[in-house]
């Protein structure tokens, strides 16, 4: 009788048996673009039969977004140990926008990929939500949450139908049909910044004078 290994042993193999497929389609990606990610090429190459490997992913579109989504967790990870230091949530969500602007374009195929799962929604992806809770969190200063371990304090769960975070999925969207444009070769990046800039500044302002109130709780008691 074949005795089967216990749920938590085989969800944590099995756990790192998606990362080593998702890693090793990276580093394929990384030498030879999105093209070079043949599902046949990924599983020999991780060491699993083709049918596992389509049992994780059923579509090379599907492992796409993990690999990007695996280069949003390496972001989240890096805005938490280096926050951006600007005063405004324009400066911070800017700099948080242009990190990932440089990292992707590092890889310009990912990057198509990115915004082609954005726009044409050819798989279900949380990428989009992802990216903008990402912003409000670091536009209002609220802890970025770690996927390889929890932060210092809970995170906090926007409400994704408060006008402020409405203003921060705008920009998210501008920046989405930024990316595009630098994908076309109609933009640099030097530009890309500037039209952020321009457009985050009205957009979350909202976020800055929110604050405005809790500093001057104090004074106001003493009156």
């Amino acid at each position: 009788m074949a005795v089967q290994a216990p749920i938590g042993v085989r969800s944590r193999s099995q756990n790192q048996r998606r990362k080593r497929i998702v890693q090793t389609a990276a580093a394929l990606a990384l030498r030879g673009g999105v093209e070079a990610m043949q599902m046949r090429a990924v599983a020999e190459r991780a060491g699993v039969a083709l049918g596992t490997l389509y049992r994780y992913f059923p579509s090379k579109m599907d492992l796409v977004v993990a690999v990007v989504t695996e280069e949003l967790d390496l972001l989240e990870r890096s805005i938490s140990r280096r926050p951006p230091g600007a005063e405004t949530a324009a400066g911070r969500a800017v700099d948080v926008l242009m990190r990932a602007t440089r990292g992707l374009m590092r890889e310009p195929e990912l990057a198509d990929a990115l915004v082609r799962s954005l726009i044409m929604a050819e798989v279900k992806t949380e990428l989009g939500p992802r990216i903008t809770d990402l912003l409000w969190r670091v536009a209002t200063e609220a802890p970025v949450p770690l996927h390889d371990g929890d932060p210092a304090e809970p995170a906090a769960h926007p409400d994704r139908e408060d006008p402020a975070y409405v203003r921060v999925a705008s920009l998210s969207s501008i920046w989405i049909f930024e990316l595009l444009e630098v994908l076309k070769g109609d933009r640099d990046i030097e530009r890309v910044r500037e039209r952020l800039e321009i457009a985050a500044e009205p957009l979350l302002a909202v976020c800055d004078q929110d604050r405005v109130p809790e500093a001057r709780k104090p004074e106001e008691t003493r009156n």
